[in-house]
């Protein structure tokens, strides 16, 4: 096995640990890994994702189902829409893409660029949302309300940018899960869990009828990843998941700008 194997693998560890210590933001990093470490193609690196991201916040909802954390009401109102959007962006948006999207004088912009350059957009916005503190938290005992109709636009832009990126999108469906359901963050944080793997699993399905997906591969992948979110939600009883948060958000910063700096040098 190469280093640069092994650093993949590394990788998949880390991101099931960092989900397991902060219950969001691991996932962000699939796709970099999957690309930059194993050179997987965008388009495949995406669909691996998904099942990754699925699988291992799978493992994460159950343990949060079990104490009583998941809003299944508002989980369902929101999944749905994200799911037939998430299913419908892999199965037939993805494939529709042309593979190159404009030329500017040498410049061309390829199908894989693009998704890469997406992503790096994507990152930006989420390490934003790590950093900076949320000031506004909904009290545990806030009567919890449905903004129906901004819920379900919600849902299907999270679903659509899920399967356009292969992330899970937490950063996206907790704030709407706070300011739109009224959800107290700690049972926010256990529901968008248990929608990202719904979503994310569903979406997954998509990409199994339009592309050859190496089992082995992804299983071996996809068990790393979940061996580190069991370590991960152990440590969470000794390290300041706040303050790890907030230093994360810093790394998918300097991430997605390299993922930016290698996608406009190419």
């Amino acid at each position: 096995m190469e280093a640069v194997e092994v650093i993949g693998y590394v990788g998949a560890f880390f991101i099931g640990l960092v989900l397991g210590l902060i219950g969001g933001g691991g996932s962000i990093l699939t796709v970099p890994i999957l690309v930059y470490a194993l050179a997987l193609n965008p388009v495949i690196a995406t669909a691996y994702s998904l099942f990754v991201v699925g699988t291992t916040s799978l493992v994460g909802a159950i343990k949060n189902m079990r104490n009583g954390m998941v809003d299944f009401k508002t989980a369902i109102v929101f999944a749905i829409p994200a799911f037939i959007a998430v299913y419908f962006t892999r199965a037939f948006l993805i494939p529709a893409i042309p593979d190159v999207l404009f030329e500017v004088n040498e410049f061309v912009l390829t199908k894989n660029l693009g998704i890469m350059l997406f992503f790096a957009i994507i990152m930006l916005l989420a390490s934003v949302t790590m950093i900076r503190d949320r000031k506004k938290v909904t009290d545990e005992d806030t009567v919890i309300s449905y903004n129906y109709p901004l819920i379900i636009i919600e849902g299907v832009v999270v679903g659509t940018i899920t399967g356009i990126v292969g992330a899970g999108g937490g950063f996206l469906i907790i704030p709407a899960l706070v300011l739109l359901a009224k959800l107290p963050m700690k049972k926010a944080v256990a529901t968008s869990l248990f929608i990202i793997a719904i979503k994310s699993l569903i979406g997954f399905l998509g990409d199994v009828q339009t592309h050859h997906i190496d089992w082995t591969f992804l299983l071996s992948f996809t068990a790393i990843s979940v061996a580190g979110i069991f370590i991960g939600i152990w440590l969470n009883k000794f390290i300041d998941g706040k303050k790890l948060k907030k230093a994360f958000g810093w790394f998918v910063l300097a991430m997605g700008i390299y993922i930016l700096y290698r996608v406009l040098a190419a």
